[in-house]
């Protein structure tokens, strides 16, 4: 689109953008940033890669997956009407309802039209002498826009192959996070999932399936008990077990959807003031606090019976900060396994030996007592790791003393190998600030942010669901920060400033101060040991650092608010 022109007041002809803001992402983050727009009356575009609205719930369409957050709290909250008039069908809703709901939203508000869909972009660089910044798409297209605005979401980008030979196998082959609109027929195949991102099968008739995961958040977790019920045989290659949570899903029946709709408020706000942004209530009580062991059991066993991460929140209060508090809960989960699982060699493969939340735990659907299904075995793969894909199928290093074998052969591959997690949205676009600095080879070196929402050196650019922003349930991080957003942009607007970027004292600090609060955790060294996702450790060569803020949602509302009501110190407005 080409650059307007208009006069300012000595007549001199200067470059108008052709957008006040530009979006890229229509997830969650987007179509909330949109609402906010409107409410601020700029002119505005949206981008998105995919054919329609959805963001990870469109790229995510493998059958099977699902939230693990309850479905009340996992919202777009700037509607009451839009609150009373959707109605969830369970607990932890699965992908089609999830993207259903998006659609519903953008169709309610008219949202579509603001799109323009099937669309990457390329590149944003800023201007500093027009101080615009220019969007430039795989198309070619140019757009030119005062505020960029990136939705891209945390796990977005999915990981590059790492596998050998990938490319000689000549059977089918998928990926989990690009998973195809057509039907994938799975009957009388020989199936691998190999990797760590989400994978969950719809049934399955096959006479073998092999599965490898380390999964980031629930998917193998997901699969596995799905395609077991139906396949010959299936083979699950494990590197790192997960502490898995029963999620207790069940539907949600009239009444208890009339009742969450008649205190929503009330919900939201129980939800914003929890660490984690979840509907509940943080425990209060630390392992000290409480004066037995058989104390200690019983507060574990009503977190483990009423499911979820109730487990985490309602326990122990100290469970992330104290060592001793996590390793007692960290046993009494290894205990269920062994109960829930009856061959004893499987069930301690099954046992992680790191602490828990070292990694996110995944919610399972009776994925324990899968393995004790005689067509279901496990396999440890962290000993014994992926030589090569074949042609066939694939080699491990060494004979499997479960299997008998290193030499598996299948008709179908699923690669779910996970993402590259938060920062792979911004760094596979080639994003440039002042002086032309590029955002990917700073990160590289360094990861840093003000409050996980701007960039210093990165004028007027904003973010949502970014680097550094809370470690919580994602629709009550973005209420937050696109309000925020939407308050910076208005201050700007009313008082006349062009540009706003973090100052550099504002962003050490809270650099410091994010870092600060992971390292008083019982995460650094174990998430490093888990190979985690959530301090980059998953990726090959990433540099390895707190990718969320640890500290609780509260206490980062708390400073969020506490900028507005000093009108912004922690930014440079010009």
């Amino acid at each position: 689109m080409a650059t307007q022109t208009n006069g300012d007041e000595n007549g001199v002809q200067q470059d108008k953008p052709d957008y006040d803001a530009i979006v890229i992402g229509a997830g969650f983050a987007g179509l909330r940033i949109i609402h906010n727009l409107r409410n601020l009356g700029l002119t505005y575009k949206g981008i998105e890669a995919g054919t329609s609205v959805g963001g990870t719930w469109y790229w995510n369409r493998y059958p099977g997956a699902r939230t693990d957050s309850e479905s009340w709290v996992y919202i777009l909250n700037f509607s009451k009407e839009l609150n009373d008039d959707w109605t969830w069908k369970e607990r932890f809703p699965r992908q089609p309802e999830v993207l259903e709901y998006l659609n519903h939203v953008a169709d309610r508000f008219d949202m579509r039209k603001d799109y323009q869909f099937n669309t990457k972009v390329k590149s944003c660089h800023w201007d500093d002498t027009k101080k615009v910044w220019t969007i430039t798409t795989d198309a070619g297209e140019k757009f030119t826009c005062r505020y960029f605005i990136s939705a891209a979401g945390v796990l977005s980008v999915g990981r590059e192959l790492p596998f050998k030979n990938h490319e000689k196998f000549k059977g089918e082959s998928y990926k989990t996070y690009a998973w195809p609109k057509h039907e994938v027929s799975y009957a009388g195949k020989r199936i691998a999932v190999i990797g760590t991102g989400y994978v969950v099968l719809s049934t399955l008739t096959m006479r073998h399936l092999l599965i490898i995961h380390k999964p980031p958040r629930a998917t193998a977790v997901q699969i596995i008990p799905v395609v077991a019920h139906s396949c010959k045989e299936l083979t699950v290659f494990q590197r790192t077990p997960n502490y898995v949570l029963p999620a207790r899903n069940h539907p949600l029946t009239e009444d208890q959807d009339k009742a969450i709709k008649s205190r929503y408020a009330e919900v939201w706000e129980e939800a914003r003031n929890q660490a984690f942004g979840m509907s509940m209530v943080d425990s209060k009580l630390t392992m000290k606090d409480m004066k037995s062991k058989e104390h200690h059991r019983r507060m574990l066993e009503y977190g483990w019976e009423i499911g979820g991460f109730r487990f985490i929140f309602e326990t122990f209060a100290d469970l992330i900060v104290n060592q001793e508090a996590n390793d007692i809960a960290s046993e009494f989960v290894r205990e269920k396994i062994r109960s829930a699982v009856r061959d004893e060699e499987t069930a301690e493969r099954l046992c992680p030996d790191y602490p828990i939340f070292a990694k996110r735990p995944p919610l399972g659907h009776y994925y324990l007592e899968t393995f004790n299904k005689p067509h279901v075995r496990l396999v440890d793969v962290k000993n014994n790791p992926i030589e090569e894909i074949t042609e066939k199928g694939l080699k491990t290093s060494k004979t499997d003393s479960v299997t008998g074998t290193d030499d598996y052969e299948f008709d179908m591959i699923i690669y779910a190998i996970g993402f590259d997690a938060s920062t792979g949205a911004y760094t596979q676009m080639d994003i440039r600030g002042t002086e032309e600095r590029s955002l990917g080879e700073h990160w590289a070196e360094y990861l840093e942010t003000f409050l996980g929402i701007c960039v210093e050196h990165y004028p007027n650019m904003f973010m949502l669901s970014a680097p550094q922003s809370p470690f919580a349930n994602l629709p009550i991080v973005l209420d937050n920060t696109a309000d925020w957003i939407e308050k910076v942009i208005g201050y700007m607007e009313k008082n006349g400033y062009k540009t706003m970027e973090p100052t550099h004292e504002g962003q050490e600090k809270w650099c410091k101060t994010l870092n600060d609060s992971y390292n008083s955790t019982v995460l650094p060294q174990a998430a490093l040991q888990a190979g985690s996702w959530y301090i980059g450790a998953n990726v090959p060569g990433k540099k390895v650092s707190p990718l969320f803020w640890f500290g609780g949602a509260p206490p980062y509302f708390q400073i969020c608010q506490q900028e507005v009501d000093n009108n912004f110190p922690g930014l440079t407005m010009l």
